[in-house]
C-alpha cells in the first residue's frame, strides 16, 4: 500500500483520517500525544502545496445530548495552538455547500471538520461504514490518507469506506506504527512478555485468548486482573470486575490451559467505597466487601519484576492502577522503574499507559510509545488491522472507479 510520500498530491485536497481522539478533562486536552503524533503528516501535506481536511472522532457518541461535550472545537484549538497555524474548523460533517466552502481556502490551508462519530446518532452511518457517508466524504477532496492508526482496527466510513472513491494512502504515523509494530507480530525476540491493564475483560477477552500462545508471561493488572482473580473465587469487593458467568468460565479456562504464563497479582492498596481516604494493604486472598483494588502491592510488584527481567521484549497495554491519584500510584511507578532498567525492549500502548509513562517521566526509557490501544492489541494478535483490510479488498481503483 502506498504511503502519502509517493502520491502527488500537489494542488489537490487530501482527506485525512487522523485520530485525535484524546482525553478531555474539564474541557481541556489532558493528553496531547496523539494530536502531536499526527502533527507530522499534516505538515508534510501542507508543506506539499496541498490543502488538507482532518477527519476524527472523539469520545462516545450515543446520543445527540453527547454532541454538547464531544466537539472537536477543542482539539482545533489545541492545534493551531501546537502547530501555531491556524486551523479553520467547520462545525459540521456534512452540508450541501460543504466543498465549495473547503475549496474557498488556498492551498496549504489546514480544514478540520466536526466529530464524525457524529455521524452515528441516530443511525451509526459512521461505524456501520455506510456507503453514502463515505463517498460524500470523499467527494470532498482527492486524495484520502489513512494516518489514524489508533482507529485502523475499525472500519468505519472515516477510515476505510472513502478510500474505495478515491485514490488512498497511508500517512507517515501509521507507516511508523507498523514499522515498529511489525516486529511484535511477527516474532520478538523471546522471552516475550505482555503487562496488561484495563477496566473491562468483557472488551480484551478475545484478544486475550489471541495473544496468550505468543507470549511467555502475561502479567495481568486493574480490572483485568479482578477479573481473573474472581474467576478463581478470590474476593474482589467492590473492585472493578466482570459479572459475565460466560466470561469467568472462560478465563478459568486460559488459567487451566496457560497456567505457566499467566501471573495474577499476590497483594493490594485498597481504597473503600464509603470513605475517599482509606488506604489499606490486603492479600489478594483478603478482600473486604466494601473494599476496592486500586493497585498493585509490593509482592506483585517483586513476583512481576522477576518475569521482566527475564524477558527480551515486553509490550505494556495498561497501568498496574489507579496512577492518578498519587495513593495508588506506586504499583505503576515500581513496575516502569523495573521496566526501565530492564535490558528488554520496551514497547507501549494504549492512552492509559503512554499517558502514565509521560506523567511518570518515563517517556524516554522506552523503545516505542504506540499511538494506539485496541488496535495496537489487535495488529499484535494477527497481524491485521480492519481499516487496512477493507482497503486493500475495496480500494480505489483508478480504471474501474475513474
Amino acid at each position: 500500500m502506498k504511503t502519502i510520500e509517493e502520491m502527488n498530491i500537489s494542488g489537490k485536497t487530501v482527506i485525512l483520517r487522523s485520530d485525535l481522539n484524546v482525553p478531555l478533562k474539564d474541557g481541556q486536552v489532558d493528553d496531547d500525544s496523539k494530536i502531536v503524533k499526527s502533527i507530522k503528516t499534516i505538515k508534510y501535506i501542507i508543506e506539499h502545496n496541498a490543502r488538507v481536511v482532518i477527519l476524527s472522532h472523539l469520545g462516545r457518541v450515543k446520543e445527540e445530548a453527547d454532541k454538547v461535550t464531544n466537539s472537536l472545537y477543542i482539539v482545533a484549538e489545541y492545534l493551531q495552538n501546537k502547530m501555531q497555524t491556524e486551523v479553520h474548523f467547520i462545525k459540521k460533517t456534512k452540508d450541501a455547500n460543504l466543498k465549495s466552502e473547503i475549496d474557498s481556502y488556498p492551498l496549504g490551508s489546514i480544514i478540520m471538520l466536526e466529530n464524525t462519530r457524529f455521524e452515528d446518532v441516530p443511525n451509526k452511518l459512521e461505524s456501520s461504514n455506510n456507503q453514502e457517508l463515505a463517498k460524500y466524504w470523499a467527494s470532498l477532496g482527492d486524495v484520502f490518507c489513512l494516518d489514524g492508526f489508533g482507529s485502523a482496527h475499525r472500519a468505519h466510513a472515516s477510515t476505510a469506506g472513502i478510500g474505495s472513491y478515491i485514490p488512498y494512502c497511508l500517512g507517515l504515523l501509521v507507516k511508523e506504527e507498523l514499522s515498529n509494530l511489525s516486529y511484535l507480530a511477527t516474532g520478538p525476540n523471546r522471552p516475550f512478555t505482555i503487562l496488561m491493564g484495563g477496566a473491562k475483560v468483557d472488551d480484551k477477552l478475545k484478544l486475550i485468548e489471541s495473544l496468550l500462545p505468543k507470549c511467555d508471561y502475561f502479567l495481568a493488572t486493574g480490572g483485568i486482573a479482578n477479573s481473573f482473580l474472581k474467576a478463581l473465587g478470590f474476593p474482589v469487593g467492590s473492585s472493578l470486575a466482570t459479572g459475565d458467568m460466560e466470561v469467568i468460565l472462560n478465563l478459568r479456562k486460559l488459567m487451566l490451559n496457560y497456567r505457566d504464563k499467566i501471573l495474577l497479582p499476590l497483594d493490594a492498596t485498597v481504597g473503600s467505597t464509603y470513605d475517599e481516604n482509606y488506604v489499606k494493604y490486603r492479600p489478594t486472598s483478603q478482600i473486604g466487601t466494601n473494599e476496592i483494588i486500586y493497585d498493585i502491592g509490593i509482592k506483585t510488584i517483586n513476583k512481576y519484576k522477576i518475569a521482566i527481567d527475564r524477558s527480551k521484549t515486553i509490550f505494556v497495554n495498561g497501568t498496574c492502577g489507579k496512577y492518578e491519584d498519587p495513593k495508588y500510584a506506586n504499583g505503576t511507578n515500581q513496575c516502569f522503574t523495573n521496566l526501565s532498567l530492564s535490558s528488554a525492549d520496551i514497547y507501549v500502548g494504549g492512552g492509559d499507559s503512554v499517558a502514565a509513562a509521560k506523567k511518570l517521566g518515563f517517556e524516554s526509557k522506552f523503545k516505542y510509545l504506540s499511538s494506539g490501544g485496541g488496535a495496537t492489541l489487535e495488529y499484535l494478535a494477527d497481524g491485521k488491522l480492519q481499516a487496512l483490510e477493507y482497503l486493500k479488498e475495496n480500494g480505489y481503483v483508478e480504471n474501474v472507479n475513474a
